[in-house]
């Protein structure tokens, strides 16, 4: 049980460190997407939101309420279900984007 689950955490690792760097989306990126990285992105969806609810006194304390709800439940939401399949350059949050560098 231990070597399949090594096994799959090393696949997924090398799929999506390969595919990172992919300028084009391809029917591998696609499946390795659809197969390994939308069901982590629910995993981490539902986890973010049990943490979300075990902190939000602390939150409703220090008045960040806002922050910790976007970094915890909506980012995991937006990569897993609002991005297209294969797209491993979508960013979370839209304020940030690709700059080209200044000579």
């Amino acid at each position: 049980m231990k070597r399949i689950c090594f096994v799959l955490i090393a696949s997924l690792f090398l799929l999506t460190c390969t595919s990172a760097f992919a300028e084009n989306r391809s029917g591998e990126d696609m499946a390795a997407d659809l197969v390994f990285l939308r069901p982590v992105g629910i995993a981490a969806t539902v986890v973010g939101t049990a943490f979300f609810i075990a902190t939000l006194p602390f939150a409703l304390i220090t008045n960040d309420v806002p922050t910790t709800a976007k970094q915890l439940v909506a980012n995991p939401y937006n990569y897993t279900f609002n991005r297209r399949l294969g797209d491993f350059k979508y960013q979370t949050d839209p304020m940030i984007q690709d700059c080209p560098e200044k000579e």
